[in-house]
């Protein structure tokens, strides 16, 4: 098991829950004070994955049967899945999928001609734990063109599903990101909104640093 696989629970635990799950938003007025915010849910968008692959595991910087590591920046996300009451969802299951260092998504119909990392995963279908917490370690995703107008910031698809939960399909945004402002997904939704889709920047594990995106489910 690689180095990056290693990623420790303690620093999810040392984070302590108002700060994972509370801090990421209040309630809004329609939800009641007591409540938490819903993840807002995004577009699927057209590059979900077509082609099965055995790899698909927490670690989408190495590929299995190859010794390469995925090039670019490689960063751990980690955080809690809850309910709008702030419960841990157990057992959650986390489809994850991105685009490369270089904006390039291993996808057949991907128009970018950004070249494919062989040594990059790109999708991932994980466990939470019975805590709501889950994790992964992959690389942070490059800017790409959705059009010649429009320049999507980097970002992360995830569809989220829970027994007895919605399934919910959204997208994490990266802190300080410039294209955030004009990225026309983004900007479609209300400042609180926004505010949730957004990781936090929480330190390091290692040389990695670690990005907090919690998730709020609802029934």
């Amino acid at each position: 098991m690689s180095e990056m696989k290693k990623v420790s629970r303690r620093h999810v635990i040392r984070l302590g829950w108002a700060g994972v799950v509370f801090g990421m938003t209040g309630a809004t007025k329609s939800w009641g004070r007591s409540w938490l915010m819903p993840t807002p849910a995004e577009v699927e968008g057209p590059f979900y994955p077509v082609a099965d692959q055995l790899d698909k595991d927490a670690d989408m910087t190495r590929v299995a049967g190859r010794s390469g590591v995925a090039k670019g920046e490689a960063i751990v996300i980690e955080g809690v899945v809850t309910d709008v009451s702030g419960k841990p969802v157990t057992d959650v299951v986390l489809d994850v999928w991105q685009a490369n260092a270089a904006g390039r998504y291993n996808h057949p119909r991907d128009p970018n001609p950004a070249l494919r990392d062989p040594d990059f995963q790109g999708w991932a279908v994980i466990r939470g734990d019975a805590k709501g917490h889950y994790h992964f370690t992959t690389i942070k995703p490059g800017a790409y063109p959705a059009t010649k107008a429009w320049m999507r910031p980097p970002h992360i698809h995830f569809k989220i599903s829970g027994r007895g939960f919605q399934t919910l399909i959204t997208q994490m945004y990266f802190p300080h990101e410039p294209l955030n402002k004009v990225d026309l997904l983004l900007r479609s939704k209300s400042a609180q909104q926004q505010s949730a889709m957004i990781a936090r920047a929480e330190g390091k594990h290692g040389n990695l640093t670690v990005y907090v995106y919690n998730i709020v489910l609802t029934p």
